[in-house]
């Protein structure tokens, strides 16, 4: 039997970020793993094998971009839904740079938060 559990990843060295979004999607029946840097990247994702990765932008030590490319580059975990977070203007373009799927602009409402995960996960699930 497949594990049932949701399981996603958030990236972000913002303590009070990750404080918040834990809270909200453990709410919403989430497993909530996070990490403060994106060192070994596809190690830690693979230790959890999440449905879906938050990825911020300004994360210790190579950045979201190359933390996030390096996840699409991986046979494994290419086709996990990567949702790119950022406070910074150009995020539209450093989400497609970075090559994950949508982005979420910070500061953002918890409802779109809890949206745009249900939505990449929709679309990941029709491939």
């Amino acid at each position: 039997m497949a594990d049932s559990t949701k399981k996603i990843i958030i990236f972000d060295d913002d303590e009070d970020i990750l404080s918040i979004c834990t809270y909200i999607l453990e709410e919403q029946g989430w497993q909530v793993h996070t990490f403060t840097d994106c060192n070994n990247i596809v190690e830690k994702v693979a230790s959890i094998e999440p449905q879906v990765i938050l990825m911020d932008n300004w994360i210790p030590d190579t950045g979201g971009i190359i933390a996030t490319q390096t996840l699409k580059k991986s046979e494994k975990f290419k086709d996990v839904p990567v949702i790119y977070f950022s406070a910074n203007s150009d995020i539209q373009l450093l989400a497609e740079h970075a090559g994950a799927e949508t982005y979420l602009a910070k500061p953002f409402d918890l409802d779109e938060l809890a949206n745009v995960i249900n939505n990449v996960l929709q679309k990941s699930k029709q491939v």
